[in-house]
């Protein structure tokens, strides 16, 4: 519980004593092209192949002759959307993007960039987390997105390329009775993780005390906690908004 509360602490002292909207602008931009651009690999690579190991192993299953085989791409179509692009990825994010958070700001704070920040003046907890929050949030839907069609495109090569559905069936299986909600409810999940993976690294990255390993302890707690949150938070979601 007084980690909790210190970690609330933290994000109200976010926004006390902030800097200029153009400072603002600025960093958020750099980190949004940090964050975004450096997770576009691993995120389509992941993705892709996500999609494709998705397909087989659902044709694989579904071997009853009464299941039309366009219920293969209605399956991935639902699960990539619903838990593999928001969640899975979110992982992984977490992983990437959090303990590197997590070990730039904790050497900051053990070589004393941090303390030389406070001693100028400026509220360092608003002038280097909140554009990472700000970046973070912007940014992983955006790569959610990219995930998912990068998911369906993966299913569809996977699939016709080894003939278990053919391109016309697995088209109208992505299109059979789809539900819009889905997407929304997708996009929801992707901002909250995207805030709990950046604001849980960034904390325990700005408080961490010690030299070089306790960098990389606070780098490991970061991810180990970003992702139980994201899993904790999935569930909730899941009973509240579906």
């Amino acid at each position: 519980m007084e980690s909790l509360g210190k970690y609330f602490i933290f994000l109200g002292s976010l926004f006390v004593n902030r800097e200029t909207f153009k400072t603002y602008f600025k960093l958020t931009i750099d980190e949004c092209v940090s964050i975004g651009i450096g997770s576009i690999f691993l995120v389509s690579l992941v993705s892709f192949f996500m999609g494709a190991v998705t397909t087989i192993q659902t044709a694989y299953n579904l071997i009853n002759p009464l299941i039309p085989d366009y219920v293969i791409s209605l399956v991935v179509r639902d699960m990539t959307i619903l838990e593999l692009a928001p969640t899975i990825i979110g992982v992984i994010f977490a992983g990437k993007v959090g303990s590197s958070m997590a070990s730039g700001l904790g050497t900051m704070r053990i070589s004393e960039q941090i303390d030389a920040l406070e001693v100028m003046g400026i509220n360092s907890a608003s002038y280097l987390v909140l554009p990472k929050i700000l970046g973070t949030v912007l940014m992983y839907p955006m790569l959610v997105i990219l995930a998912g069609l990068l998911a369906m495109a993966g299913g569809y090569l996977a699939g016709v390329l080894t003939e278990v559905i053919t391109a016309t069936e697995y088209v109208y299986g992505m299109r059979f009775d789809f539900n819009e909600y889905t997407v929304t409810f997708a996009l929801i999940k992707s901002f909250v993780f995207a805030f709990l993976v950046a604001s849980i690294s960034s904390y325990k990255g700005y408080y961490t005390t010690g030299g070089a390993v306790e960098v990389g302890q606070s780098s490991t707690a970061a991810v180990t906690q970003s992702v139980i949150a994201i899993l904790l938070a999935d569930y909730l979601l899941a009973q509240l908004l579906l």
